[in-house]
């Protein structure tokens, strides 16, 4: 069972891309005494599994730590900040919203991501999508000097506001970085699940920094583990909101998605032909996802090294890469039962195969 409070601690710690220092001190807390960790200059933190065992294969399990948010650009005179995104938004989703201004000592300013309102607006201007660069941020200043001495900058990393929250009655969540703290979480719940197992691999958890901003985390993760093969844990874009039902492949309490295609990798048909019939096997529910767009940090690890086989157990969320997501303990549950099938049927001749 996936554990709520850690979803939520995880989920609610600051880090975007870059900035990921929070959600790391964060995973090493609640992954205390499920094995041995390590980081590297990018903040890609490691954990070895107890027992680590040269004569068997390797498993990576994938995350990434950082989430979609916003980098201060720069600072008007009448104390507004301008800022960039980090990582993927549509523009009308930005406005309106509060954020987290993070000072360079951890320090968190609240704002209000600003606009011209309707009512000084041209009716081009109403009819038109926003651009970036017609919106800023405020926090209650008036000058730049009064924004200095608060401690932002230029660079401050900026984080959406949004704590997680859980509804007992349908069991869904609500908050931000679904993508991909959700994976962290399950992953920290897989190896508690799997610590008095007697497996015939190692694990090996990566959590990676920077999947939002090209999936940069992941090729180091790769070359330093040097895995037999992985599974990319991730929050995927729910389809269930806007498509036909026929069409959908992404809903939100009917199980983790793997997909077979995305825009940066066609899964390796023989790993992905095993989880699926792990799940059958199991009675674990699944979806099945082709996908022509998107992409996750297994675009990385399945070209590392000579060729990395990976799948992506896929967590659905609603409205990804917006300051609140929606997602299920459902999903969660199954993506848990999923891994402990798969980790515990895997050994070399099976690994070999793929």
């Amino acid at each position: 069972m996936g554990n709520l409070s850690r979803i939520q601690r995880i989920c609610d710690a600051n880090g975007i891309s870059g900035f990921e220092d929070e959600v790391v001190a964060t995973i090493r807390n609640e992954a205390e005494g499920l094995g041995t960790f390590q980081e590297d200059s990018l903040r890609n933190l490691y954990l070895y599994g107890h027992g680590q065992d040269t004569n068997i294969p390797t498993v990576l399990l994938d995350a990434h730590t950082d989430e979609v948010g916003f980098m201060v650009k720069a600072i008007r005179d009448n104390g507004m900040l301008e800022f960039i995104p980090i990582g993927g938004w549509v523009t009308t989703n930005i406005p309106a919203h509060r954020v987290r201004v993070q000072t360079a000592t951890g320090k968190v300013v609240t704002g209000i991501i600003g606009s011209k309102p309707p009512h000084y607006m041209s009716e081009a201007e109403r009819k038109s999508t926003p651009e970036i660069s017609s919106l800023f941020i405020d926090i209650g200043c008036s000058s730049r000097d009064e924004v200095l001495a608060l401690g932002v900058d230029i660079a401050s990393p900026v984080i959406p506001e949004a704590q997680c929250i859980y509804n007992e009655e349908n069991g869904l969540l609500f908050g931000k970085a679904f993508d991909c703290r959700l994976g962290c979480s399950t992953i920290i719940d897989v190896l508690e699940d799997l610590k008095d197992e007697n497996l015939k691999v190692n694990l090996v958890a990566g959590f990676a920094s920077q999947e939002e901003v090209g999936c940069r985390g992941a090729q180091l993760t790769a070359r330093k583990v040097k895995p037999d093969v992985a599974i990319c844990f991730e929050g995927s874009p729910a389809d269930d909101t806007f498509l036909p039902a026929y069409q959908q492949q992404t809903k939100v309490g009917k199980g983790p998605m793997l997909r077979f295609i995305d825009s940066r990798m066609i899964t390796n048909p023989r790993f992905q032909r095993f989880a699926l019939e792990m799940a059958q096997k199991e009675g674990i529910p699944v979806q099945k996802g082709v996908r022509d767009g998107g992409a996750t940090n297994a675009s990385a690890l399945h070209l590392a090294e000579q060729g990395i086989p990976t799948i992506v157990i896929g967590i659905p969320v609603r409205y990804a890469h917006t300051h609140w997501g929606v997602s299920s303990m459902v999903d969660i549950d199954a993506s848990i039962a999923l891994a402990r099938a798969i980790l515990t049927n895997l050994d070399k001749a099976v690994i070999d195969a793929f």
